[in-house]
């Protein structure tokens, strides 16, 4: 067996990158939106390097291997129920992810947002009659188009796009935290969302078409560990999204 082949055997190998900074999280005006929409000590991003090149057929390998590699379990930061970040700590026996579309390099995808009567020109959401959805309060047309799929603006964006990773992190934002405070006009939404998605995704220009496109692939993970609890086994469930910036 070549040596090539003998290190592939081997399976993927990470490094974190501490040194790796997000400017968005650093961003002062953001970083005050995030406390105001109670998200600010409960939202973080670290980087990992990888040794070999990754293709989409070893996505459950890559992932498995990133969890249980020693780099990983001693710094992934994971947020635990009583709201405290600690790491992830012991080897996990099960990975289940999902490949999150992102094709989107403008945010001119929410302009119909403007077009349809969910924020006005100046916008200013427009307010509704407060109602809760699954526990979640409910005070403008935004959310509602967000969230109620009986809305009357429900169906500005299709399944396909509610798939997507630019509108998966701008819903995350304008629902926010349990205690959030929410915004009476839509921009901070839209400028946050944009610094986040810059930040989390790479593109590159085409040299034939001068087209520019994404070149992430991103990942939203489950994956549980067992831990023996009072004489019985328990599954403890992690949800981060995996960003993989391709070596190419």
């Amino acid at each position: 067996m070549s040596a090539e082949d003998q290190r592939c055997a081997a399976g993927f190998a990470f490094r974190s990158l501490p040194q790796k900074v997000f400017p968005s999280l650093e961003d002062r005006d953001i970083r005050e939106r995030l406390l105001k929409w109670c998200m600010q000590d409960r939202i973080t991003a670290q980087a990992f390097s990888f040794d070999q090149q990754f293709k989409p057929y070893q996505k459950d390998e890559f992932i498995m291997a990133f969890f249980n590699d020693p780099n990983v379990i001693s710094s992934l930061k994971l947020l635990s129920a009583s709201g405290q970040w600690t790491t992830l700590g012991s080897k996990v026996t099960k990975v289940e992810a999902t490949v999150v579309p992102c094709t989107q390099i403008s945010m001119a995808f929410f302009d119909r947002l403007y077009s349809e009567g969910v924020v006005r020109e100046s916008g200013h959401i427009v307010k509704c009659y407060e109602d809760y959805y699954d526990g979640i309060l409910i005070p403008d047309e935004l959310r509602k188009a967000l969230l109620v799929e009986d809305s009357d603006h429900y169906d500005l964006f299709s399944q396909l796009d509610r798939k997507e990773f630019l509108f998966c992190l701008f819903k995350h934002l304008c629902i926010g935290g349990t205690l959030c405070q929410f915004e009476d006009v839509v921009g901070p939404y839209l400028e946050t969302t944009k610094a986040l998605y810059k930040d989390l995704v790479s593109v590159q220009k085409n040299p034939e078409t001068k087209e520019i496109n994404v070149i992430s692939t991103v990942f939203r993970v489950s994956a549980y560990n067992r831990i023996n609890q009072v004489g019985r086994d328990q599954d403890h469930r992690v949800q981060p999204i995996i960003q993989h910036y391709p070596t190419n």
